[in-house]
């Protein structure tokens, strides 16, 4: 990977940079397509395959203990969590959505790592399927963007990213 990369008409410096990503496998097929975004738009961007990690979990409540424990190995500058939570007929959807929310949202704050949360929150599986459509407005591609444009804030500030 040569360093720096465009973005937004700004330079991002990302030469070395190693990504982890952690989806859930619940809503598997909306996930995948995230992840396949994703890993499209790292590779575009010039981050070689051995550069990312994709780990699994069962679903979006676990992704932010899962996120932590890469991030306790340092072996990574960004973490990218994926999932899908749509909304139905019980209070699952809150518990599921915020805590997962609040629990990536605390990992970006409490540590040196960005977490980039990638999990789509949706009143329903149509909603869900738009945000997931490679060909339309696939929110993986969008995540991987952010965690790129991220790791090269953090290197810009200083610190260990």
């Amino acid at each position: 990977m040569s360093g720096a990369i465009e973005h937004g008409g700004v330079a991002l410096d990302v030469k070395g940079a190693r990504v982890a990503i952690v989806a859930a496998r619940w809503n598997a097929a909306l996930v995948d397509q995230l992840l396949e975004g994703a890993l499209a738009e790292l590779a575009a961007r010039g981050l070689a395959r051995e550069a990312i990690a994709v780990l699994r979990c069962p679903g979006a409540f676990e992704l932010p203990s899962v996120a932590r424990r890469v991030i306790d190995t340092r072996r990574y500058d960004a973490v990218i969590c994926f999932g899908a939570v749509i909304r139905g007929d019980t209070p699952h959807f809150d518990f599921v959505a915020g805590e997962c929310a609040r629990g990536i949202a605390e990992l970006g704050l409490r540590t040196d790592v960005p977490v980039i949360f990638g999990v789509l929150t949706t009143e329903n599986h149509e909603q869900a399927a738009r945000r997931a459509d490679p060909a339309r407005d696939n929110k993986g591609a969008e995540a991987a963007l952010a965690a790129l444009e991220m790791v090269s804030l953090y290197r810009r500030i200083g610190g260990a990213a």
